[in-house]
């Protein structure tokens, strides 16, 4: 078994570990939930003062030229880029990953009914992020068009027929930590006449993605999660340069024009990605974002994205390991894939029977130890199938080997002396 000095050596000897000296951790807390809301970076409060101080409190409405307010959700589009395999130019940062979901749902439903108008069919998993799914409802009913859950992985190859109109998938599940393949995913539908849609709130910042290499359609992604961006960090959404230009985008607000500030009383979107931006951007949570971003390509040194996927590896193989030999004979179980390449950078366990409903008590307890990770509920109507689940991300940036060894011994605490037996673990708050 890994023992804590094995641990130490390892966090010696790791090139990324001076990556870490880039965030504000409070003392004492292992930090394994990244992977909701990443860490505050130790530029981001400098920057925001700046923003508000001189930049609006001196300079006023000139910051959006002097400052260069106008370019930033480009700006930081063009950096995000790199991280996910997009070309110059090809992605923006606006609004949030619901609405932009929303806009490129709407563009390749509406490229389908075009092109194939028999294709009526949005494919996703029925494990996928809710909001995903809301608004996919949402827009079937408006498209005339179904939605169509699977339940397994497995189901999606007999969806890929003459109905399908657009796949729509989460390539790192934000449930198990499932990692789908992109490219293979991406080609199957091809070749069967459809158009993917990959949300990479749990890949951007987290794992190597090359959207262009897999010849991907549209892309969404959060700001807020690993790419450290701040709570409720501003999206980013991707479009394919042969899709860019087919369609207006529903939320066609006066800054997706080609000329803003013409103010022409009809709508002439902008060409390519620029036409996917709504209306003014929120400049101090924008701002915010570019440090998160930064933080991410600080890596690229070091050897970028694969090197900061190795120690992800890892990290949650290491994680796994030890939770298995501490904890197995008190009930964890990993509901997580145990092949690394079909697992994004988190890990996720559940309790076997008796203590398959102490899910959130346990994560309760660890978080007063000082150990921050999250729960997400199962079916309790069936939970043998669909488990409450314990998940705990990996940020490479900022989490060692000892923290891992010290997050599992919290764990075996926690379930060998009942301590989340304890009333106030049973309280839930309105987040969990």
């Amino acid at each position: 078994m890994t023992t804590l000095q094995d641990c130490d050596v390892l966090d010696q000897e790791d090139p990324l570990r001076e990556l870490r000296q880039q965030f504000d951790l409070p003392p004492g807390v292992i930090y394994l939930d990244g992977n909701s809301l990443g860490v505050l970076p130790r530029a981001t409060l400098g920057r925001v003062q700046e923003v508000i101080q001189r930049e609006w409190g001196q300079n006023l409405i000139k910051s959006w030229n002097t400052a260069g307010w106008m370019d930033l959700p480009g700006k930081i589009g063009d950096k995000i880029a790199r991280l996910v395999g997009a070309g110059p130019g090809e992605l923006v940062v606006a609004d949030s990953t619901s609405l932009n979901l929303y806009k490129v749902l709407s563009a390749a439903l509406r490229i389908a009914q075009a092109d194939a108008p028999a294709r009526k069919v949005i494919v996703s998993e029925r494990s996928n992020f809710p909001t995903d799914l809301y608004i996919a409802e949402s827009l079937a009913r408006q498209h005339g068009a179904r939605l169509h859950l699977v339940d397994s992985v497995d189901e999606i190859a007999a969806t890929l027929n003459a109905e399908l109109a657009v796949l729509m998938i989460t390539e790192v599940n934000y449930r198990t930590g499932y990692k789908h393949d992109m490219k293979a995913l991406t080609a199957a539908a091809h070749a069967a006449g459809a158009l993917v849609i990959w949300d990479l709130a749990h890949s951007a910042g987290a794992v190597p993605v090359d959207l262009k290499g897999a010849d991907a359609d549209f892309a969404v992604g959060c700001g807020y999660k690993y790419l450290n961006g701040g709570p409720g960090a501003p999206a980013f959404v991707w479009a394919h340069p042969r899709h860019a230009d087919r369609f207006w985008q529903p939320l066609s607000g006066w800054l997706g024009h080609a000329a803003p500030f013409q103010f022409t009383p009809d709508y002439q979107p902008a060409p390519g990605i620029k036409r996917y931006i709504c209306g003014t951007p929120a400049m101090l949570s924008t701002a915010a974002l570019e440090c998160g971003v930064d933080t991410v390509l600080a890596a690229e040194s070091l050897g970028g994205m694969a090197a900061l996927r190795k120690k992800s590896i890892a990290l949650t193989e290491l994680f796994i390991e030890l939770a298995e030999e501490r904890c197995g004979a008190l009930g964890v179980r990993l509901a997580s894939p145990r092949n690394p390449e079909r697992r994004g950078s988190q890990v996720c366990l559940s309790l076997a029977a008796p203590l398959q409903h102490a899910g959130y008590a346990v994560i309760q307890a660890l978080i007063a130890r000082g150990v921050i990770g999250d729960f997400r509920a199962g079916d309790p109507a069936r939970l043998d199938e669909v488990p409450h689940i314990l998940r705990f991300g990996f940020t490479p940036l900022y989490i060692g080997f000892a923290d891992v060894y010290a997050a599992v011994e919290h764990l075996y605490q926690v379930l060998k002396t009942e301590e989340w037996q304890r009333p106030e673990f049973a309280r839930q708050g309105a987040v969990t």
